[in-house]
C-alpha cells in the first residue's frame, strides 16, 4: 500500500529564516515610504502653512482623500489602474508609492502644526537679526517646531510601518504575507503569529524607546 502524501509539515528552522527575510522586506518598504513621505509631507505642510486659504482649497482636499480612504482600497485601485496610464509597477513599487503618499498626507498636518508652534514674535526677532527667510526656517522653525511635533511624527512612522502589512494584498511577501503562507503549510497559526508579532515588536520597540530618550534629552 502506498504511503499517504501529506501537504502539511511542521514548523522548521528554515521557516524562521524565511520570516526574518520577510521582516527585512517590511523594514525596506517602511523605511523608503516613511523617508519619502516625511520629505513630501514637510513640503506639503510648509505649503499649507504659507499658502493659507489657497492651499486649504487646493492641496487640503487632496490630502484629505488619502487620509480618509482606507489604505487597502488605495493600494488595490492604484495597482490595478496604474497600467492604464503606462505605469507597470511591481507590488513593491506600488506599495512604496501609495504608502509614501499616505504618509505624506499625515505628516503634512504634523509639519504644519510644528510651524504654527513657533510664535510670530520669535520669527520676527530672527528676521530682525538679519536672518533670511530660509535661515529662519532652518535655524528657528525647524529646531523648535520639530521638537514640538516629534512624538506625533514617531506615531505616524510606527503606524505606516504596521500598515505596510496591507501591501500583502498586492502579492508582496512581507512579514504578514509570509506568516499567512507558513500558516497554510504548517497549520500552526498560534506559533507563527507569535513569532511574527515578536518581529513587529522588535522593529517597533527600539524606535519608540529611542524617541523617548531623545525627548528626555531635549527636555533637559
Amino acid at each position: 500500500m502506498e504511503p499517504t502524501m501529506s501537504f502539511f509539515s511542521g514548523f522548521q528552522p528554515s521557516d524562521l529564516l524565511y520570516l526574518a527575510e520577510a521582516a527585512w522586506r517590511t523594514v525596506l518598504i517602511s523605511v523608503l515610504s516613511i523617508s519619502i513621505g516625511t520629505f513630501l509631507g514637510a513640503i506639503f505642510g510648509w505649503m499649507m502653512y504659507e499658502g493659507k486659504w489657497a492651499a486649504a482649497l487646493t492641496l487640503g482636499p487632496v490630502l484629505d482623500v488619502f487620509r480618509s480612504v482606507p489604505l487597502i482600497i488605495q493600494l488595490v485601485l492604484f495597482y490595478n489602474f496604474a497600467p492604464m496610464i503606462g505605469l507597470n509597477l511591481d507590488p513593491f513599487l506600488s506599495g512604496v508609492v501609495i504608502l509614501s503618499i499616505y504618509c505624506a498626507s499625515l505628516v503634512a498636518n504634523v509639519a504644519r502644526g510644528g510651524m504654527e508652534a513657533v510664535g510670530q514674535p520669535m520669527r520676527r526677532a530672527a528676521r530682525s537679526l538679519g536672518m533670511s527667510y530660509w535661515q529662519d526656517l532652518r535655524y528657528v522653525v525647524l529646531p523648535i517646531g520639530g521638537r514640538a511635533v516629534f512624538p506625533s511624527w514617531v506615531g505616524v512612522a510606527l503606524g505606516v510601518m504596521k500598515d505596510s502589512a496591507l501591501v500583502s494584498v498586492l502579492g508582496y511577501v512581507e512579514l504578514l504575507k509570509a506568516s499567512q503562507i507558513l500558516i497554510t503549510r504548517t497549520q500552526e497559526p498560534l506559533l507563527i503569529l507569535t513569532i511574527a508579532g515578536a518581529f513587529y515588536f522588535a522593529l517597533s520597540y527600539p524606535i519608540s524607546r529611542y524617541a523617548a530618550t531623545l525627548e528626555k534629552r531635549w527636555a533637559s
